[in-house]
Formats: C-alpha cells, sequence, structure tokens
C-alpha cells in the first residue's frame, strides 16, 4: 500500500472508530441503491461547450466561467473550492473526446464513512451533501476519497468543503440537475441508477463499435450515482481504473471493530489534532489582522 493508500485507509477507520456502531450503520447498504438520483454521461457525445460549468455555477451561487474560453483545455484541470464541476480534453485514439468530472456520489461513500461528526451524509436519494452546523474541519474526507473530490477552503476564515451536491435543492423541487438540463447534446442524463445502468448497457451492446464493454461508476468502489460510457478506453481519458469494486468503507470495518483499543484512542488523538488545527488557523487569521 503506498502512502495515499494507507492515509485514505487511516481516514476511513478514523472515523469509524470515533463514530462506533452508528457511523458503521449509516453506510451499509440500504438496498435502494438502484432507485437513486443518478446521471449518467455519454462522453462520446460532449462536445466541450462547458455550459454545464456554468450552469453548475449558476445555481450554486459560485463564479461564473468564462464558457468561451477554451484555453483552459490547455492542461487537465480538476475541480476546487468554487467550480463543482469541470470539463476537460483528451486526445484519444478516436480524436478529441470531452470528459466532466464532479463528485460521483458513491453508494457507499468512503468521505462520509471517514467523517467524525457525520459533516458528510449519503441521503436515502442518492446524493452526497456536507453539512456546515456539523463539520469540524478534519479533513479526512478529503484523504479518503478515492476521486479527489472534497476541497477545502484554507484561505478563508471560516472555511468549508466544497464539492457537488448534485443540485440537492432542484432536486428537492422535482427539477433535475442544472448540468443535466442545459446539455445541449444531451450527453447528460438524469434517472434512477436502475434504468440508466439498463440504458447504458443497451447502447453498448446494440453499438459495440462505437463504445468500450464497461459502464464506469457500474462496479467501482462499489458503485457510483455518476455513471459514464465511452468511444475509448477509460484508461485512455484520466479514469482511475485500479480501484476495484469493494466499498473503501468495507476496508476497515472489521479492522476497526476487532481492537477496542483503537476505538478509545483514535479519538482522542484526532480531536487533539482538530485542535491544533484550529489554533494554527486563529493564529493565521490574527496576523492578517
Amino acid at each position: 500500500m503506498d502512502r495515499r493508500g494507507f492515509l485514505k485507509t487511516l481516514g476511513i477507520a478514523s472515523g469509524t472508530a470515533l463514530c462506533g456502531p452508528l457511523a458503521h450503520a449509516s453506510q451499509e447498504p440500504s438496498g435502494q441503491e438502484e432507485f437513486s438520483a443518478t446521471v449518467l454521461m455519454d462522453v462520446g457525445l460532449c462536445i466541450g461547450c462547458r455550459k454545464c460549468e456554468t450552469a453548475c455555477a449558476e445555481a450554486n451561487g459560485l463564479p461564473v466561467p468564462d464558457s468561451e474560453d477554451k484555453s483552459v483545455f490547455q492542461q487537465h484541470r480538476t475541480t476546487s473550492t468554487t467550480q463543482w464541476t469541470v470539463v476537460n480534453r483528451y486526445s484519444t485514439e478516436k480524436g478529441d473526446v470531452f470528459v466532466k468530472i464532479q463528485c460521483l456520489h458513491c453508494n457507499q461513500p468512503a468521505c462520509a464513512s471517514a467523517c467524525l461528526v457525520k459533516g458528510l451524509e449519503k441521503t436515502k436519494e442518492g446524493p452526497v451533501l456536507w453539512h456546515e452546523d456539523r463539520c469540524m474541519g478534519c479533513r479526512y474526507c478529503m484523504i479518503s476519497c478515492p476521486f479527489d473530490i472534497p476541497k477545502f477552503e484554507y484561505d478563508k476564515p471560516i472555511p468549508k468543503i466544497q464539492k457537488c451536491i448534485m443540485c440537492w435543492d432542484r432536486l428537492q423541487q422535482g427539477q433535475i440537475p442544472a448540468c443535466v438540463e442545459v446539455c445541449p447534446v444531451e450527453a447528460l442524463k438524469f434517472g434512477t441508477r436502475r434504468e440508466l445502468l439498463e440504458s447504458a448497457r443497451t447502447k453498448i451492446y446494440q453499438n459495440p463499435d462505437s463504445y468500450v464493454p464497461h459502464v464506469y461508476g457500474d462496479h467501482e468502489v462499489g458503485g457510483t450515482g455518476w455513471l459514464y460510457t465511452s468511444p475509448v478506453p477509460f484508461e485512455q481519458l484520466g479514469f482511475k481504473m485500479n480501484l476495484g469494486s469493494t466499498p473503501y468503507p468495507e476496508f476497515t470495518k472489521e479492522f476497526m471493530y476487532g481492537d477496542p483499543v483503537l476505538q478509545l484512542l483514535w479519538p482522542m488523538l484526532l480531536l487533539g489534532m482538530n485542535k491544533i488545527t484550529e489554533r494554527k488557523a486563529e493564529v493565521q487569521q490574527r496576523g492578517k489582522e
């Protein structure tokens, strides 16, 4: 296991230790995953217009990017505290292919399992949400996420964790995610996980020359609420292919529950680390005043 893999496991284990059986229970499969809110992206259809970036920003009160600026494609970007979704361009064996990235809303999210105070929550509807009133700033969600999605506002006196919430407010009002609604070529589709998986598999079966025989997110880390089909191997598009199909919280469940000493010591250590972090933030803030 490399250093990053160790830190991810440590983050998940720490959350499990502090929250105990309650946290563990919250990460068990609900049996409703097949009916959860899901988005399917056909990257072969995406034209790189970046309208989804603009719609996301407008729907969530974020700075609106210049979607006409094509220079952003000169490098591969990741999400940030001010941009919850980005579109990257990849040169492949079939020409340029565009890929939208954002939180994948895992069926059993490592970020929620690692959270000491349930600041991140997998809703029964599907989206993974962050709760400002619960977060203690430990950032174990960042360490544990296999897709490196949660971002921390290091430059803010009262920092937040920023990530896609699948337009939760819109879903509550019976609307679809803003990025899906605005896509001019229907590269994005919204529905239940079951119907979108069926749609993706059918499309692949009927068009074997146009798609690789794999739906990304079907089994990765236990399945995700954001799925992809592609005309080229996902390795050519920067997707992580070594994640396996086991949900990350499963890696530490037996270990943590089998050692009562760890359950007692980890919380004290982590709370101490949090106090140190808070103290550093206070000192930095005073230095700016």
